[in-house]
């Protein structure tokens, strides 16, 4: 189909490049060239930069999702499959880690298929990588799914709307990504996943992806569009968010942050605690609505419940064990890096603002996401009062040239601000 397929792909990149609308068979010839790397770099770069300038039709948006689906492989699982996805930009709150667990725990079957961070200092793959294996091929996850009814795993090579990973890769060095690309990413990864209902997380925030409430309401409404176009139950939770959920950034810090919630230990976050829960609680309510047996159940107290009473944890241990990790990991064994530094408060005040994107260029330069001990632990939050010198964060690393370059960019960049 080659030649000829290519001729349509180049013509249709023109023709988006104009402004003008393309037909399904013009995307997927695009999305067929881009998922076997004939395209090549330059023209696979002009149709991204076209989709980033112009835009996507509500139908078009519909012809690229089902194209990335039918250009890769799918997995197959019976019943509903639940699933939960955030439009990403917010650093140090790893939900996923604990709702996986919740779902699992309450019966159903929740195959998640996570990132790797772009540019964030984490993503969902790279912390759970700190506790077990997250690369699987296809045939893999599905055993892993049917035996202990989910799983936390890394979709980059496992050739599911292949299309979009390559896609990922020419927007990595700009680091843009179109709102529209955003959400043709997600559901194409949640349609060949088989996922039947879903969570789509949006947060809302001056320093966030997404910093309009008009845009998260707008976003919303395709993602709606999508899920019905492709008979899926989806709920979306447009949520303000002026800071990290969590108290750590970076793959261990986070991962740490995530097991003291599973431990319900006193010293978690609660705010990390209440958005999984509340998360949870609306995919749970979703699903329960499908199951005539869980009638009259309520969603979010169930997951509450589920993680209270330790059942979350004991399914995470499973996942772990599944995915060839050690399933007796806890909180304190997650440990980061050995060279660290405290940086003090420059005077008395209230802390106003914490920049998260500031808070994930330090971390970057610290290391993260490679240097998974690398990082940053956020001692102190939103509206708390502080004196000249006290701990704002610490900062970590397992090389101490980084650390040194973090805490001198640090110096110069308000990550928090002090009234």
């Amino acid at each position: 189909m080659s030649d000829t397929n290519n001729d349509i792909a180049v013509e249709a990149i023109k023709k988006k490049l104009l402004g003008k609308k393309l037909t399904y068979r013009e995307i997927l010839s695009i999305m067929d060239e881009i998922s076997h790397e004939r395209l090549g770099p330059v023209l696979t770069t002009y149709f991204t930069a076209a989709g980033f300038k112009e835009g996507f039709s509500p139908e078009e948006l519909y012809f690229m999702t089902k194209a990335m689906v039918d250009t890769g492989e799918k997995l197959h699982f019976k019943g509903i499959v639940a699933d939960k996805h955030s439009t990403g930009g917010v650093a140090g709150t790893r939900t996923t880690m604990i709702l996986v667990p919740i779902v699992a725990a309450a019966g159903f079957l929740i195959p998640k298929n996570s990132t790797r961070a772009i540019t964030a200092p984490a993503g969902t793959a790279d912390t759970m990588e700190v506790v077990a294996p997250v690369t699987f091929d296809a045939p893999q996850i599905q055993k892993i799914v049917h035996d202990v009814g989910g799983c936390i795993v890394w979709g980059g090579h496992l050739g599911l709307a292949p299309a979009d990973d390559v896609i990922i890769e020419i927007e990595q060095p700009l680091a843009f990504e179109s709102f529209d690309k955003v959400i043709v990413s997600i559901m194409a990864k949640k349609i060949a996943v088989g996922a039947t209902h879903i969570v789509i997380d949006i947060p809302v925030g001056p320093t966030m992806k997404i910093q309009h409430f008009a845009d998260a309401e707008a976003i919303g409404k395709k993602f709606t569009y999508l899920a019905k176009k492709f008979d899926m139950n989806i709920v979306i939770d447009i949520n303000e968010t002026y800071q990290n959920a969590g108290f750590g950034v970076g793959p261990v810090l986070e991962a740490h942050d995530v097991f003291e919630v599973l431990e319900q230990q006193s010293c978690r976050s609660l705010t990390l605690e209440a958005k999984a829960l509340r998360l949870s609680g609306k995919l749970l309510n979703l699903c329960i609505a499908d199951t005539p047996k869980m009638k009259g159940i309520n969603g979010e107290e169930l997951a509450k419940e589920l993680l209270i009473s330790g059942k979350a944890l004991a399914k995470m241990r499973e996942i772990i064990r599944a995915q060839g990790g050690n399933p007796d990991v806890e909180s304190v064994d997650l440990v980061a890096g050995k060279e660290q530094f405290e940086f003090p408060a420059p005077k008395k005040g209230r802390i106003t603002k914490i920049d998260n994107k500031e808070i994930s260029m330090i971390c970057r330069i610290l290391g993260c996401p490679t240097d998974k001990k690398a990082g940053m632990f956020l001692n102190r939050k939103l509206e708390e009062h502080v004196d000249k010198g006290d701990i704002l964060c610490t900062l970590y690393s397992q090389d101490a040239y980084r650390l040194k370059e973090a805490v001198e960019t640090i110096k110069h960049i308000p990550i928090y601000t002090i009234d």
